[in-house]
């Protein structure tokens, strides 16, 4: 708690080159750009970084080929290199998945010729990937015995990438990475209004959390709201040649479905893309796509109802999944960039392609739209807007993105091997430690090990199958601007997507887990985290402190 303490009260000390409006995606790669190239930011966010859209995505880092259907191809070829330079970046964080597609009889094309564009779709890959292979029925029964083929016309596998952790801890590397440039940046605090004054923007702020109001000053503001840039800048009378429309996105998690670790694709009783993604010991299963008015949205009995109804239809499963086997849901409105025209547009035929409008008389950038796949393209066409409104960029060519150097990363793995960490993996894990560490913290893993040194018990679960060390727990309240129990449970781990809401109240972990985030405030954080759950679950039972 004390990093944001410190950081609200610098945000008010001095006049920042740029603030940026959002610790989404976009934000967080503006700021992580902008901080390394040399300019003085500041970043907030009126909830938690990555708390909307770039938290409830399906984990993927793909390059696009469902918009070859749109002849799209030339936002396919750059999605294709942006996802290629994902992985090159970080090997760890964005690898190579294999997706086994399943057509059905009676589909919009025939099988061999949707075949046919995963190999263009492996050409505009620059053949980073293994090759497509096409695949019979049979073969498809006998690669995943869970698939249902009664009705299948054949299919196919190719590859794409996808997050092995969560979207969300992504998000807040950037975020990590331009506090370690210098930025300064905070959750929960809200802008309620921006004026420019003498040629600075005055933001009139408000630290939710102890209800201070301040102002933060600024040459320049970067609009990254995602699906609420259009309201801020209607607030502030911000006239932008795009606007949003929203499509709203569910995902239901539960207990693993398949044999394989493979995306399992299929088209829905609607026509669209539906994914069976493995996530552990778990599978997310999804998506809707359903046009709304209003970017604040939550999960329906409808929404429940059609992925239940798909995935019991697709697969041959031996019990059929009800709403008893949901673990946890996503559900977050995809921000979609359209040219101002009413709110009419070919809704099939909308993309995630991003823009970014620019005033440059006041200074003032507005992002619509994008991906996590375009992430990098984003930020570095950000700080090329930035200069070019007049901001200097000392180090216009460095580079902010990537994970550390081979030297650091065998630096770390030969002391994890001196203290023989890989033995101390629960055998419920899903992989060794050491890889698990190195991908969540890169070189501040090295701060996971001195702590494990110093006392051996950091390196025990402090709850089952949440796969996240008492260590790790100690770094998050250090580093990582925990301000309420659900940033950590759902958005710096994934602890919330794996466990029962109701399993993580009653787990005694999870007292000791507040007492190390929130010190003398860890009652007062357990007991809003659980209230929140037992309005749902009045009848839940709940772990009692000792």
């Amino acid at each position: 708690m004390m990093l944001r303490e410190t950081n609200i009260e610098k945000l008010s000390a001095e006049v920042f080159d740029v603030l940026v409006l959002g610790g989404g995606i976009n934000g967080a790669v503006s700021a992580a750009s902008l901080s390394r190239k040399g300019a003085s930011v500041a970043m907030i966010d009126k909830d938690d970084f990555a708390g909307h859209t770039s938290s409830n995505s399906s984990n993927l880092a793909w390059g696009g080929i469902k918009y070859l259907e749109n002849n799209e191809f030339l936002l396919v070829n750059k999605l294709c290199k942006s996802r290629n330079h994902l992985m090159r970046s970080y090997p760890s964080t964005v690898q190579e998945i294999r997706f086994l597609t399943t057509l059905q009889v009676g589909f919009r094309f025939p099988a061999w010729f949707v075949f046919m564009g995963t190999i263009l779709y492996w050409v505009m890959g620059r053949f980073l990937t293994q090759r497509p292979t096409f695949m019979s029925s049979q073969k498809i029964k006998n690669a995943e015995p869970v698939i249902n083929v009664s009705n299948a016309q054949g299919g196919f596998e190719y590859s794409d990438a996808f997050l092995h952790d969560n979207d969300a801890r992504f998000v807040f590397n950037f975020v990590r990475s331009a506090m370690d440039n210098g930025a300064i940046v905070s959750n929960y605090v809200e802008a309620k209004g921006s004026e420019r004054i003498d040629g600075i923007w005055h933001t009139k702020a408000l630290d939710k959390e102890s209800g201070k109001e301040f102002t933060i000053q600024s040459k320049s503001i970067i609009n990254a709201c995602g699906p609420l840039v259009d309201k801020y800048n209607d607030d502030i009378q911000q006239e932008t040649e795009h606007c949003h429309l929203f499509s709203k996105g569910v995902h239901l998690i539960v207990n693993k479905l398949t044999k394989e670790e493979k995306v399992l694709a299929f088209f829905a009783s609607d026509g669209r893309l539906f994914f069976v993604i493995p996530m552990g010991q778990r599978t997310c299963i999804g998506t809707t796509d359903n046009q709304v008015e209003n970017p604040e949205t939550s999960v329906t009995e409808d929404d429940r109802d059609f992925i239940l109804d798909n995935v019991n239809s697709l697969l041959d499963l031996d019990i059929p999944l009800t709403r008893d086997d949901i673990i946890s849901e996503r559900c977050g409105v995809r921000p979609l960039a359209v040219k101002d025209s009413g709110g009419e547009a070919d809704w099939v035929q909308l993309s995630r392609k991003h823009a970014v409008d620019v005033n440059k008389e006041d200074k003032y950038l507005s992002i619509f739209g994008g991906k996590l796949t375009d992430c990098i393209n984003v930020g570095e066409e950000i700080a090329d807007l930035v200069e070019d409104i007049g901001i200097p960029l000392l180090y216009k060519d460095a580079i902010w993105y990537g994970e550390s150097s081979d030297e650091i990363k065998k630096e770390f793995e030969y002391r994890a091997e001196l203290l023989e960490l890989d033995k101390m993996t629960p055998e419920y894990s899903s992989e060794k430690l050491t890889v698990r560490l190195w991908r969540r913290y890169d070189i501040h893993a090295l701060q996971i090990l001195d702590e494990i040194q110093r006392d051996p018990a950091q390196a025990e679960q402090l709850m089952r199958n949440a796969e996240y060390l008492r260590a790790e727990v100690h770094y998050a309240a250090r580093r990582e601007m925990i301000t309420k129990l659900e940033d950590f449970l759902r958005r710096r781990s994934k602890i919330e997507m794996v466990l029962r809401k109701t399993e993580i109240i009653d787990t005694p972990g999870i007292i000791e887990a507040c007492k190390i985030l929130f010190g003398e405030q860890a009652e007062e954080k357990r007991k809003e985290y659980v209230d929140a759950v037992l309005k749902d679950y009045p009848d839940a039972p709940v772990a009692q402190a000792k």
